[in-house]
């Protein structure tokens, strides 16, 4: 593996380490996190090494969820990962559909469904998008959540761990999915958000609750779109807005204000969009 000095050459050591300690045939270790089960990727340092050292990741965003969440409900997560948000929400809901676009963390994500015997979480392997197609991907390996389409603008931030380009297979999720109702869609998908928000307005007209994340590089250098363009395919649907970090609550008035802003700073956050 190719260490490529910076703030991320740390990591990457780990990385290679890591493997090296396992051998070359280790796919996966299981870490116990709460009640659950997770199987992930030895050499991700990311969703993976968080779970590792601290046996947890993300449990705040479950909780978050959960005043949005029925017995009889159903969630889309677009950017499943390895189900670190999917399991333990697939507990409060009727039915979790899981889209993950990066085979090998698909490949885990199936098998901790299996794990925690999660049977009403539906793993899928497609990349979500504006159109059906195959689009070129970067395979992540220090942080396989960072794995993406492959970036309009090649910042060296997004290939520090040399990772591998394949072709994956994109859907448009209008017609992909043939049930398209959803009380929450969550999404994060590096810098992808904008054309698969794009291909899925049905599923975004009819779900009471997005949250994306938004992250200002990726919107720029990976999506290459502006705060206009992204809010273009969602602003029409939704009438609040809330931003965690910021402890903002806003109506649609406020939505470019606020994005514009963060996007000008290069602040990110997982964002809740809401019907009212």
């Amino acid at each position: 593996m190719k260490i490529i000095p910076g703030l991320p050459a740390k990591q990457t050591l780990k990385s290679a380490l890591t493997r090296k300690i396992l051998g070359p045939h280790a796919c996966a270790v299981i870490i116990k996190s709460g009640g659950d089960l997770f199987a992930v990727d030895p050499e991700d340092m990311g969703v993976g090494g968080a779970l590792r050292r601290d046996g947890k990741y993300c449990s705040d965003e479950v909780e978050r969820f959960r005043p949005h969440l029925k017995p009889e409900g159903r969630v889309l997560i677009v950017g499943a990962h390895v189900g670190i948000l999917a399991i333990p929400i697939s507990k409060l809901c009727g039915e979790v559909v899981a889209i993950e676009a990066n085979p090998s963390t698909c490949e885990l994500l199936k098998i901790n469904i299996m794990l925690n015997s999660a049977g009403n979480c539906r793993a899928v392997n497609i990349a979500a998008n504006d159109q059906d197609e195959n689009i070129d991907f970067l395979l992540s390996k220090v942080n396989s959540g960072g794995s993406k389409r492959v970036p309009k603008i090649k910042e060296n931030m997004y290939y520090y761990d040399d990772p591998q380009t394949i072709s994956v297979k994109a859907c448009r999720l209008d017609k992909f999915l043939e049930e398209k109702n959803f009380d929450v869609v969550v999404m994060d998908i590096e810098g992808s958000e904008y054309f698969a928000l794009l291909g899925m307005q049905d599923i975004i007209s009819r779900c009471k609750m997005l949250s994306v994340e938004f992250l200002p590089h990726h919107l720029k250098n990976v999506g290459g779109v502006t705060v206009e363009q992204f809010l273009s395919v969602i602003a029409p649907h939704f009438s609040r807005l809330t931003i965690p970090s910021k402890g903002i609550v806003t109506d649609a008035s406020g939505f470019i204000e606020h994005l514009t802003r963060m996007y000008d700073l290069d602040q990110r956050d997982e964002i809740m969009f809401e019907k009212i």
